[in-house]
């Protein structure tokens, strides 16, 4: 059979809710969170290198401020409103640690503290502060860490990075630092807030642990620019991701896996509005291609659609009426629950899946 005549077939299922052996099943693996009310966030994000010679603790400071500053403007025009989240790049007060991590990392508390708990409460946002962290001089510890600065100012955590750069010749990781631990999943107002940085893009570990933890948006302050693997990232767990880096370009990749957003050179800021409540929609006659949606909702849902991947992100724009309320109300089913009920039914015909 024809894929699209099968997938037809299938999205038909919806309104067979009482068919026996294909309701929906404990098999949907990704949570939807298409049943909750809009939940739009703001994120903001940079490309801003920072190699050459370190101008200094208060210079950095005073740099790093300005990028949140020029954010929050940027969110103030586009949208009207402020930032909700700001995403600086790995390592960006400390810059890089050469083979002494230790003389480069700095004390959290302090006037590092201080310039960010100032901006955070200023712009009432999150913001996330990567570094090296002196933890301990006496016994020689420092991280590359991530810190989350609440929007009172308040520290709500730190994500210490957990798969450090590997020097194979001096058998050192990142200059002596100490690998992280812990993956912790941030609760914020807006939703759960996971954070990785740089090499942990590589390994499975800890995405998968955000993941099981309910992440749905991973700040990725790195010095990398890629981008095939985060969006891969993105689609196989269902998140976004924002990237935050030193060169090439800074992005937020969607959980269809492919790129929101996206500046590159010369620009080096870029805000973008998302919604943590949306529908992952497969291709469907009935969907049209997104236009079923707008001919019964208008302007109350918004969608990316694309065809050269045969689905599309949805989210509502109505606080009255979720997205999850307008996907059934035309008769489709999201995608992990469609995929949960073709499975059922291969099982019966006996076809692994």
């Amino acid at each position: 059979m024809d894929r699209r005549k099968f997938l037809t077939t299938m999205g038909g299922l919806a309104a067979l809710e009482a068919a026996p052996g294909l309701a929906a099943s404990p098999e949907v693996r990704v949570r939807s969170t298409s049943n909750g009310p809009p939940r739009k966030v703001i994120v903001g994000t940079v490309m801003q290198s920072f190699w050459g010679e370190y101008p200094g603790r208060q210079i950095r400071r005073e740099q790093l401020a300005g990028i949140v500053d020029r954010m929050a403007a940027q969110a103030g025009k586009k949208y009207g409103r402020s930032l909700d989240l700001a995403v600086l790049p790995e390592t960006a007060m400390t810059g890089e640690a050469g083979e002494d991590a230790l003389a480069h990392a700095v004390p959290f508390p302090g006037q590092v503290q201080d310039v960010f708990t100032r901006k955070a409460r200023e712009h009432r946002c999150y913001i996330v502060v990567p570094t090296y962290l002196l933890e301990s001089k006496e016994k020689k510890l420092s991280s590359n860490a991530a810190i989350l600065i609440g929007r009172k100012g308040e520290v709500v955590g730190t994500y210490r990075k957990m798969h450090l750069v590997v020097s194979l010749d001096r058998r050192t990781m990142e200059g002596g630092s100490t690998p992280g631990d812990v993956l912790p999943v941030f609760h914020c107002d807006f939703g759960k807030l996971g954070i990785q940085i740089c090499y942990d893009m590589e390994f499975d570990h800890g995405w998968s642990e955000l993941a099981r933890q309910g992440a749905e948006l991973i700040a990725w302050p790195t010095q990398s620019p890629q981008t095939a693997h985060p969006a891969f990232r993105a689609m196989q767990q269902r998140c976004y991701i924002v990237s935050s880096t030193w060169r090439h370009n800074a992005s937020i990749f969607e959980p269809t896996g492919k790129i929101a957003a996206q500046i590159t050179p010369p620009q080096s800021i870029l805000v973008h509005e998302l919604d943590l409540s949306y529908a992952l929609l497969p291709w469907s006659s009935k969907l049209q291609k997104g236009d079923a949606f707008r001919e019964v909702y208008g302007d109350k849902v918004g969608f990316r659609y694309y065809e050269d991947e045969d689905c599309g992100i949805f989210w509502s724009n109505d606080p009255q009426n979720t997205v999850g309320e307008m996907v059934r109300s035309i008769g489709l089913l999201e995608m992990e629950e469609e995929l949960a009920r073709v499975r059922q039914f291969y099982r019966k015909a006996g076809v692994p899946s």
